[in-house]
């Protein structure tokens, strides 16, 4: 990127114009310029995936860019094309690109749709560029060319472990009809819930079904079942009415992603998203009530942690609002 920055501009707008466009078609420079956006995304994730099991920022924010760049620049170097033309074309190589790793079973719907909004808003920076550098003549081939070549080096040399380096917690409360010793049972264990998953749920996101403990006390060990599983909660903290703590020492996938074939299970579902460990605080109100809280402590290592936090929040919240709902129902109708 910083080559094209430093290219000179063409000295002759108006002659570097007319060398511009060869006389391809739309169609023809469509295709072509697609084909190698999809070529230069697919070879760019399976080097960071496959090669290096990293979602670094030069994969999920260079590689969009980049893509888009490459496209842009193509489709505007073969043909006169206007700046809505370039979007479209642009759009639909990303469009393309989906489709492919949906049929390669590399990714499922649920996370392809969650990557969508900073894609293709990066995507299109990048084929608004690339247009820019094709109409500014033939100068800009080579160093267009070297930049999109230096995008599997910089995937290749960016160092590990960027991400993931910070604890986040998440923390829902609800206000229950009944003192603390009363809410305490139903939070050490819960019967399984009879409330209908919403639609995310049904789409594949995991939802909490039930929980048991075996044992008592500090070391106890505290099972929550899920959709996909369940988490393996060793007990840190035990206090009777006020306050349980646990470790999450196993987790099961977050989701079970949709695609075309069955039990796909994308890299992205296995230790990139992890539970370090929860906590219950039952609280005393006037009136006999308790404010239940619940937190959870996780890590993310899919960059930019800040975009996929919003993502990650929103989902935990769910999945505490639902467990902290059906305490507060059981313990109100007993």
């Amino acid at each position: 990127m910083a080559a094209l920055c430093l290219a000179p501009s063409s000295p002759n707008a108006a002659i570097l114009r007319s060398t511009r466009h060869p006389g391809a078609s739309r169609t023809e420079s469509a295709v072509i310029s697609i084909t190698a956006g999809v070529f230069l995304g697919v070879a760019a994730v399976i080097l960071g995936v496959v090669g290096k099991g990293q979602y670094g920022y030069t994969l999920i924010l260079g590689t969009p860019f980049a893509m888009g760049a490459l496209t842009g620049f193509l489709f505007n170097r073969g043909y006169a094309a206007t700046l809505r033309e370039t979007i479209v074309v642009a759009t639909g190589m990303f469009l393309v690109v989906a489709g492919a790793f949906l049929l390669l079973a590399f990714e499922g719907l649920l996370c392809i749709v969650m990557m969508l909004p900073i894609g293709m808003v990066v995507g299109l920076l990048g084929a608004l560029m690339g247009r820019s550098i094709a109409l500014s003549g033939r100068q800009a081939l080579p160093p267009a060319i070297s930049a999109m070549l230096r995008l599997p080096i910089f995937v290749a040399i960016e160092p590990a472990h960027m991400t993931g380096l910070s604890l986040h917690e998440v923390q829902s409360s609800v206000v229950i009809e009944a003192s603390p010793e009363h809410v305490w049972p139903h939070v050490i264990a819960f019967d399984p819930t009879t409330e209908t998953p919403d639609l995310l749920s049904r789409l594949g996101i995991a939802y909490p079904r039930y929980a048991h403990i075996e044992g008592s006390g500090v070391g106890a060990v505290r099972y929550c079942v899920f959709s996909t599983g369940p988490f393996v909660e060793p007990i840190t903290d035990w206090e009777p009415g006020q306050r349980l703590g646990f470790d999450v020492v196993s987790s099961p996938d977050p989701l079970r992603e949709l695609g075309f074939y069955a039990n796909l299970s994308p890299p992205h579902l296995h230790g990139y998203l992890r539970s370090r460990r929860g906590e219950f605080r039952l609280i005393a109100l006037p009136g006999g009530r308790t404010r239940l809280e619940g937190s959870t402590w996780y890590e993310i290592e899919i960059a930019p942690e800040a975009y996929w936090r919003l993502w990650s929040d929103y989902l935990i919240h769910r999945i505490h609002d639902r467990v902290l709902e059906h305490i507060k129902q059981d313990v109100e109708s007993n």
